[in-house]
């Protein structure tokens, strides 16, 4: 258990944060973020180097996408290939409750053949 003052403290920084980042829909529909630190590991890799700083794979895969889940905001992550062929994930995060913005934006880049959700070969 934490104490409550922390628990308040968190929710307050949370309202704060969300109410700042909101300004930033008012110039677009979509922000378009990395979702992954990296490109996709292999299977059982227990660890990523980061800008040097070997991290494990577990924790850190999602240090991208827990601030955005921390602050409520709808997203959609779509896949995009990089040049080795391994995806790496792309966050489309929208305003609060506009679902829709994040889905239209996934779709019309799936449309353009931007996202690739293909299996990789060294996958098969």
């Amino acid at each position: 258990m934490i104490p409550s003052a922390w628990y308040l403290q968190a929710q307050r920084f949370r309202r704060h944060a969300r109410q700042a980042i909101k300004s930033l829909f008012s110039q677009a529909d979509v922000l378009i973020a990395p979702a992954t630190p990296c490109s996709a590991t292999p299977i059982g890799a227990e660890e990523i180097v980061i800008n040097g700083q070997p991290l494990p794979v577990r924790a850190s895969m999602g240090m991208l996408t827990q601030p955005i889940s921390f602050l409520g905001l709808p997203v959609v992550t779509v896949p995009l290939r990089t040049a080795s062929g391994k995806p790496i994930g792309l966050q489309l995060i929208a305003a609060p409750f506009n679902e829709q913005a994040c889905l239209r934006a996934a779709r019309a880049l799936e449309t353009m053949g931007i996202t690739d959700a293909r299996v990789a070969e060294s996958a098969a």
